[in-house]
């Protein structure tokens, strides 16, 4: 089991940027697929992005394309969202999550079900 932990969440204004960090324990980091998910109030948890475990290889949401990044440092245990020109529709709990599957297509990567741990949520808010 990983135990995941999220930071960095806060409030922000239209335009401003946010990183966001999770920290990992548990596994071997490097041997973990890692994404990142939102939940708006009233509406179904989105995939966000997503990072294979050597870093390589990211997937991004249609929605964040452009915006965010995600990243890891395999040396720290840590992966991080770099959000900018945030808009009030960004405005979600963000979640980490991670899985020890390794499956081809990047498709297995923005379906929430395919992930086995998760992280307990932070806020990010932005104001319009």
């Amino acid at each position: 089991q990983v135990q995941l932990v999220e930071s960095g969440g806060g409030l922000v204004q239209a335009g401003g940027s946010l990183r966001l960090s999770c920290a990992a324990s548990g596994r071997t980091f490097s041997s973990l697929a890692m994404g990142w998910f939102r939940q708006a109030p009233g509406k179904e948890r989105e995939f966000v992005a997503a990072i294979r475990g050597s870093g390589g290889l990211k997937y991004y949401a249609d929605s964040v394309k452009g915006r965010f990044t995600i990243s890891r440092d395999n040396a720290k245990n840590t992966m991080y969202l770099q959000m900018d020109s945030l808009k009030p529709e960004d405005t979600a709990v963000y979640y980490c999550a991670a899985t020890l599957t390794y499956y081809s297509s990047s498709d297995y990567y923005t379906r929430n079900n395919n992930y086995d741990s998760w992280g307990q949520g932070t806020q990010v808010t932005v104001s319009s």
